[in-house]
Formats: C-alpha cells, sequence, structure tokens
C-alpha cells in the first residue's frame, strides 16, 4: 500500500510547536520494514483541509492524519474528514459509551462533540484519557498529543493491520570526493534503469574548502540492494574519482 502522514495545526505551520510525529511515523514504519510514500502539513482551515482529505481518500492511499480532532472551534479535521465524503458526522454510540464510562454526567454537553464521527467509522481506544479517535476507509486520524497519538497508531497496526510487512530495508552509500552530480549523472540513470526495485539517492555537500561531497547511495530490500550498490561503485571507479563506502543502514 501506498502509505502517507498528514499532520494538521496552525501551531506546527507557525513554529510554536515542533512537530514529532512524522519521525516517529518513520520509525515506527520502518520496523515493519515500510515507508512513507509521502508527508502533508495542513492549517486548521476547514476549506483547505477538506479538499486535500477529498484527495487522498480518492488515492485509495494508507494515511495516518494527526491533529484537529478535538471540539474547540479552531478544530477542523472531523467536520473536514466528514465533508470530503460527503457524509454526515454522526454520534458514535461506542465512542459515546467510552466517555460516559469516564466522565459520566460531565460527557455532557461540550465532550460528547469529541465523539461525532464522519458517519461509517470505526473506533480507535483512547488508553489515556477514553477519549476516542475514528478511522473511515484506509484513513486513521489521531489527536495532536502524542501521548495518545502513538499508542492509538500502533492499535491501529496491530489490529488491522497485522500482515502489513516487508523484509527490512537496507541502505548502502559510498562518499565520492570532487564529482559533481552531473559528472555521474549518466551512472545514476543507468542504476535507476537497471535496479527498479530499489530507491537511488544522491546528496550532495559543499565543503568550506570549495570542495564537494556526493553521498550517492541505494536503499531497498538486501536481495536488491546489493547488487545496484555494486554497480555504483564499479562506475565511480571507472569515472577515477576517490570514494570510500559507508556503513550500512538497516
Amino acid at each position: 500500500m501506498t502509505i502517507g502522514a498528514l499532520i494538521v495545526g496552525d501551531e506546527i505551520l507557525s513554529g510554536k510547536r515542533a512537530d514529532k510525529h512524522l519521525p516517529h511515523v518513520i520509525a515506527t514504519l520502518g520496523r515493519r520494514g515500510l515507508a512513507l510514500a509521502w508527508a502533508r502539513y495542513e492549517g486548521d482551515d476547514r476549506g483547505r483541509l477538506t479538499a486535500t482529505l477529498r484527495s487522498t481518500f480518492a488515492s485509495g492511499d494508507l494515511v495516518f492524519c494527526f491533529g484537529g480532532v478535538g471540539a474547540t472551534p479552531d478544530d477542523h479535521t472531523r467536520q473536514a474528514a466528514a465533508a470530503a465524503l460527503d457524509v454526515p458526522l454522526v454520534r458514535h454510540a461506542e465512542a459515546m459509551a467510552a466517555l460516559e464510562a469516564e466522565f459520566g454526567t460531565a460527557t455532557y454537553p461540550h465532550r460528547a462533540l469529541m465523539a461525532e464521527f464522519p458517519e461509517g467509522s470505526r473506533v480507535i481506544p483512547n488508553p489515556v484519557n477514553r477519549v476516542a479517535s475514528f478511522s473511515i476507509h484506509d484513513h486513521h486520524f489521531f489527536p495532536g498529543f502524542p501521548e495518545m497519538a502513538w499508542p492509538m497508531l500502533d492499535w491501529v497496526l496491530a489490529t488491522h493491520y497485522p500482515d502489513l510487512q516487508r523484509p527490512p530495508m537496507v541502505e548502502r552509500a559510498l562518499v565520492v570526493r570532487d564529482a559533481g552530480e552531473s559528472q555521474l549523472l549518466p551512472l545514476m540513470s543507468e542504476n535507476v534503469a537497471r535496479f527498479p526495485r530499489v530507491k537511488l539517492f544522491s546528496l550532495p555537500t559543499f565543503l568550506p574548502d570549495g570542495g564537494r561531497r556526493l553521498e550517492l547511495g541505494v536503499r531497498g530490500e538486501r536481495a536488491d540492494v546489493d547488487g545496484a550498490f555494486e554497480h555504483l561503485v564499479a562506475g565511480v571507479q571507472a569515472s577515477g574519482f576517490p570514494w570510500q563506502e559507508l556503513p550500512a543502514v538497516a
């Protein structure tokens, strides 16, 4: 499946808070041999968020969305998800039962709003305060608080995607000195064509002394990576540039 992450909140875009969700999702998926295909940040703008979700629902991607699921006026994610699917917000019985068990009569009138999800949603239980969130299709919506969102993400993966795993990804790379990307472009193009199952990357750096450093490598499953890396090494050697292999990364 193609996997994406959507992080919502004006506080992220303004710099008031630093996003912690993206690196956590990357690490969590990495333990399953998976990787994000895309990530996006959106502010607390219902129109923009609706348009974004309409696009991601149509894509069929597996999407993890963080933030904006509360009941304050600046939270728009629940409403935007419903609008993107052209369904109403409805009060979810299971989410309401969890709220009433935790808060009793104090559930009403305001906390009950957080149990209103797009029609057809499934509950994601919240182990911290029992204020559930929701899944619909292959989109899963979490609070912005990491201490709640991250165990909820683990629950979603274990419950709905227990078999969504791949062999561990590995990365092999070398550092090439005194070479520009343009000088190795034919080699890189040939590598991509010959080894389509791996991802090639090229990371140039300009050094303080005026020299150049190029980190060139490939990432994928071990069976595919080794051959692609050996091809890069042979090409760099034939070009005459000094190089050094970096430690492999899993």
